[in-house]
């Protein structure tokens, strides 16, 4: 089936799954603009369309409008760049905290790219500290050991770096919400009792169905939460990993969302062989399905983790300055799998590079986007659409794409 009509039949699937289809407790999204529909399917490989600006939509409450999210929706936060693909609901979904400024908030966000919106799935609920509950915690309770809501979502909220990912099973978001608010100071302050705090990791789930965070407490044995971690889903192993090789823990967590318990994976036996092959934190990554492998880069090099053999490889490593590979950081280079072509696609924000990952390979390559001119800075956000086979790049509400074919 020739591309143009697969991209047709995959576009007039998405219009009519989603498009102008109400939400649960939510707006209805505006209907799609079929000239635009037609602009994306047309697209030609190597080219990139500006499609225009995005509606905002959702419930806003008073917090949510004090920091304009209702005008110029989520934006990039700091070391919160990462957007998950829902396949169930064919859209991406975002969260995540800034350092500080201009807030550091626990809503919840998905992008719809037939109709071009943002929808805010959870209006935030009070603006925290970088240390703290914030001005207000008059929302928060401390209650069977964790900083809850009144309306059920995160009281700490942190940055997601790379530590969140999309469980199908679950039909949910999955975070793991570390942060350096001082709990007991915390716990204190709200009349609680900080040796009840929970001892195990700030893991989170977030349901888009019904619009609903829920904490997931863990028993023994469960990892530690290192700034900077991995979270990815991988069907093979019927969960997500959960991975950081720091000073601070160096395994790979498998996190099984049916028993909703932890297991150690111990890939590469542990020990030396594991803290040279695999990955130190702030790495960005992504699932190939093809292959059963998970592509990761930090800074200059790539790395591979098989699922079934249960092994790292650090399979690419250049200086630092190259120009054979990305410079990739999970505060500056989003990077996700692109399924049409089978090859990873990075973002960096600093130079605003394009680069394509080629698996078999093992070789990277700087890409020269035709058409309209990319969006540059550093709020932007990024993800694939498998859906309309485009690299979708938003800035604030100014939405391009763009279409990559191998070579």
């Amino acid at each position: 089936m020739s591309r143009p009509l697969t991209c047709a039949i995959a576009i007039l699937c998405s219009t009519l799954t989603f498009a102008g289809a109400a939400e649960p407790d939510g707006p209805r999204l505006p209907e799609p603009d079929p000239a635009r529909l037609a602009r994306l399917r047309d697209l030609k490989s190597n080219e990139g369309i500006t499609l225009g600006k995005a509606n905002v939509v959702g419930d806003f409450n008073d917090t949510a409008r004090k920091f304009e999210l209702h005008k110029n929706g989520p934006q990039g936060r700091d070391y919160s760049i990462k957007m998950v693909w829902m396949p169930d609901r064919q859209r991406p979904i975002f969260c995540g905290a800034n350092h500080g400024v201009p807030h550091r908030l626990n809503d919840v966000w998905e992008f719809d790219l037939p109709s071009l919106t943002w929808n805010l799935l959870y209006a935030p609920d009070n603006n925290r500290d970088y240390t703290g509950l914030g001005k207000d915690p008059s929302d928060v309770e401390f209650k069977d050991g964790i900083f809850i809501t009144r309306r059920g979502g995160p009281a700490i909220i942190g940055h997601t770096w790379w530590g969140i990912t999309y469980d199908p099973k679950l039909k949910a978001l999955l975070f793991m919400n570390t942060w350096v608010t001082e709990r007991k100071k915390a716990a204190a302050l709200l009349g609680g009792d900080p040796g009840k705090l929970d001892p195990g990791p700030p893991f989170w789930a977030f349901y888009p169905e019904t619009r609903r965070w829920e904490f997931i407490k863990s028993t023994p044995p469960a990892p530690t939460a290192p700034f900077g971690g991995m979270l990815e889903y991988v069907p093979d192993l019927g969960g997500s990993i959960w991975h950081v090789n720091n000073w601070q823990m160096q395994q790979t967590w498998l996190f099984d969302s049916t028993t909703r318990a932890w297991k150690p994976l111990k890939p590469n036996g542990g020990g030396k062989e594991f803290e040279l092959q695999s990955p130190e934190p702030e790495q960005v990554s992504y699932y190939d399905p093809k292959r059963k492998l998970v592509i990761v880069q930090r800074q200059t090099s790539t790395f591979h983790f098989d699922p079934a053999a249960n092994q790292w490889r650090k399979v690419l490593t250049r200086e630092k300055g190259s120009e054979e590979v990305p410079h990739a950081h999970d505060a500056f280079s989003p990077m996700y799998h692109h399924p049409s072509s089978g090859h990873g696609l990075l973002l960096d924000y600093k130079t605003n590079t394009l680069w394509a990952y080629n698996p078999d390979a093992i070789k990277w390559t700087k890409l020269k986007p035709a058409g309209d001119p990319m969006p540059d800075g550093a709020k932007r956000l990024v993800y694939v659409d498998p859906v309309q086979d485009v690299l979708v790049v938003i800035k604030g509400t100014t939405v391009w794409a763009y279409r990559y074919s191998a070579p």
